[in-house]
């Protein structure tokens, strides 16, 4: 296979380019990374200097790409599938990519701000970042809601703004819930049922227990 994934099953950023890769059938050698081992530390840090998964590796093209949203963006133009990631429509792909960064910088970021600060911050200081990170969140439910109302994915077909939408709203509804948000709260059942997003969802289930909230989690998923 000329393409290489570096990423963990729990890492929740690695989720969103998996979902891409299952939704295409796209054949790929899986590296597990453990940056707790100096090795892989090492090895991480030789793909990608920031040390940050995923990355990619594509041996037949020599390329080696980072950023979830540019993996995704290669990956539709450099091995395609039967599913575009990215519509070739200017308008609709700028409406997927509006969406794709409003999931990733107002879920998925305040999400692991409280995971962050949980797991390294002294006691005294997660109270206010967690404050804050729950105040992003309530905006970007309620704005959500309000785009989600008569949609059944976030912009037009299933694409890559519902790749990142999943892996956050996962951990963000164990984290703060969106009860009292319907449509929000059919979103995310309809991302978690997607044969795609329940195969990580699966992959993942093993390693749930070195989730700091883990006790939170629905039962469904452990």
């Amino acid at each position: 296979m000329s393409l290489t994934l570096y990423y963990h099953p729990l890492a929740s950023f690695c989720w969103k380019v998996l979902i891409a890769l299952y939704e295409n059938g796209t054949a790929f050698t899986p590296r597990l990374i453990d940056l707790g081992d100096p090795a892989d530390q090492a090895l991480m840090t030789g793909v990608w200097p920031v040390a940050k998964m995923p990355a990619l590796i594509d041996q037949g093209r020599g390329e080696t790409v980072a950023e979830t949203s540019i993996i995704i963006d290669y990956l539709d133009q450099h091995h395609p599938g039967p599913r575009r990631m990215i519509p070739a429509d200017p308008d609709a792909a700028r409406q997927v990519r509006l969406w794709d960064r409003f999931f990733d910088l107002y879920v998925h970021d305040p999400m692991q701000r409280i995971v962050v600060s949980h797991l390294f911050m002294p006691a005294e200081a997660q109270p206010a970042i967690a404050a804050a990170s729950r105040a992003t969140l309530d905006t970007a439910y309620k704005t959500a809601e309000a785009h989600l109302q008569g949609r059944d994915w976030a912009a037009g077909e299933f694409g890559m703004a519902d790749c990142a939408a999943m892996p956050a709203l996962f951990y963000a509804g164990i984290l703060h819930p969106f009860e009292g948000f319907p449509a929000l709260t059919g979103y995310a059942e309809r991302l978690f049922e997607r044969p795609s997003c329940a195969r990580v969802l699966a992959e993942a289930k093993p390693y749930f227990d070195m989730f700091p909230f883990v006790e939170r989690m629905p039962d469904r998923f452990r």
